[in-house]
């Protein structure tokens, strides 16, 4: 088989989009190595989320030259391949700046890769496909799935039409896109098939979603949770990532009633200042926000929450800044992404005149993020003492300590999304416990994770 190397940049739908494209190659003859050093083949599935993207993509190509040239003096031929959102966002450009690539697709057309590494040596010709057909990305992928554990991402939506200030996502994306309900309970029932017991929906916008049900009509995301939770082999649902405008009653309703669907909930809200949200265009108020969390713990006073917050937002005053620190004070959240605010090409704040000095930008990151950090402590040794569910996957990573304390270590999760570390005898005994959910009890916390002694299977 020919080797296929993937890096992977950006959010849990690019992760899920590089193990759709090792799906596709692996039916073409490719398997996955870990180097790009002897790769036939190497995809970069970038993310133009982050922080100057496109730099970080043409440094990883400069890395990949020595290897696709030692492959050329052997006389064979190294295929790369530059996938996700910088991607459709630059076009041929990549082209004209790195003479390394020979493919270019973008987030809704790399269904179409095995076609394009076919083209391209066949035609020796550098092959792009930027088109935006997600319907038709979801017909061709293949129905088995590869490396799929306890826990496996399913794509129910995609795009989104939110258009906030700060996001490349509406251009890089597309519009929003729905699946079909019957489409994923089939993905669903497939992945229980091969051992999954945790089905985490994946979307840009993902409680935007209205694809179709059996009767021609929208479905809410609560009702295809609903028809999800049915599957008996499925113990868990998760879904990310949401938007405060499309928390829907129903689905509130749904954390209430639905025992599989998971007591935690990932909510960005970006800005705790009304200012800020109306320039980043998010179409809710902090006020909105409140009150959504109030008919959240009233459905489920357990609830964990978790939310993204910018800093530095162009215009954002001291005030403002203080208005985000209240907000995070009053709801106290378990765990939570903070970053400082960086131009996005193309976007509208991008051209904002009034800027936010880097200084400042650090001073308030630095100022969130420790009592982010407190909070995520305290939450966590709330749970010392507990007896709580905990989905065990695979081992613990190793280290000095650890190997002192015991001869194997599980990890896995808690219906909070917390990493959990209990200790067991040696590798037999771990393997019995991976895709089960066990009961432990937590003897200790820390910062980002807990310690706990197993007690019975689930």
């Amino acid at each position: 088989m020919k080797k296929l190397h993937i890096k992977t940049y950006g959010c849990q739908m690019n992760v899920y989009d590089s193990d759709r494209m090792q799906d596709l190659m692996e039916n073409v003859g490719y398997e996955t190595i870990d180097s790009p050093e002897g790769a036939d083949m190497v995809i970069i599935n970038t993310c133009h989320i982050r922080e100057k993207a496109s730099e970080k993509l043409f440094s990883d190509l400069g890395r990949i030259r020595p290897h696709k040239n030692k492959k050329a003096e052997s006389g064979s031929q190294m295929i790369v391949a530059v996938a996700g959102c910088v991607a459709q966002a630059e076009g041929e450009e990549i082209f004209k700046r790195s003479k390394v690539v020979d493919i270019i697709v973008g987030p809704e057309s790399y269904q179409t890769l095995p076609d394009l590494v076919g083209k391209m040596i066949r035609d020796k010709k550098k092959q792009i496909n930027l088109d935006f057909i997600p319907d038709n990305k979801f017909d061709i992928l293949p129905e088995s799935r590869t490396g799929v554990g306890a826990s496996a991402f399913v794509t129910v939506q995609e795009g989104c039409d939110k258009f906030c200030t700060f996001c490349v996502v509406p251009y890089t994306r597309g519009a929003e896109y729905s699946r079909e309900v019957s489409k994923i309970v089939d993905d669903a029932k497939r992945l229980v098939d091969q051992g999954v017991v945790e089905i985490y929906f994946l979307g840009q916008n993902v409680n935007a979603y209205h694809g179709l049900d059996s009767k021609g009509a929208p479905a809410s995301l609560a009702k295809l949770i609903e028809e999800v939770a049915k599957i008996d082999a499925v113990k868990r649902i998760r879904y990310t990532t949401s938007h405060p405008r499309d928390m829907s009653d129903d689905l509130i309703s749904a954390h209430r009633d639905i025992e599989k669907l998971m007591p935690f909930l990932h909510l960005p809200i970006q800005s705790g200042a009304n200012a800020v949200l109306k320039g980043m265009n998010r179409k809710h108020t902090r006020q909105d926000y409140f009150k959504i969390i109030e008919k959240l713990r009233a459905a489920r006073s357990d609830m964990g929450l978790s939310s993204d917050f910018i800093v530095g937002f162009p215009g954002e005053t001291d005030k403002d800044f203080e208005d985000t620190m209240d907000l995070v004070r009053q709801i106290k959240f378990t765990q939570c992404y903070s970053f400082k605010y960086s131009p996005r090409p193309g976007t509208p704040a991008a051209d904002a005149k009034i800027q936010v000095e880097e200084k400042v930008k650090e001073e308030r990151l630095a100022e969130l993020q420790k009592l982010l950090t407190d909070q995520q402590i305290e939450f966590n040794q709330r749970s010392e003492g507990q007896t709580m569910p905990v989905l065990f996957e695979r081992k613990a990573p190793s280290s000095g300590k650890s190997k002192a304390r015991a001869a194997t270590q599980l990890w896995g999760k808690s219906p909070y999304l917390q990493s959990v570390i209990v200790d067991v005898a040696n590798e037999e005994e771990a393997k019995k416990y991976f895709g089960k959910i066990a009961d432990v009890k937590i003897l200790k916390s820390r910062p980002s994770s807990l310690v706990g002694e197993l007690s019975l299977l689930t």
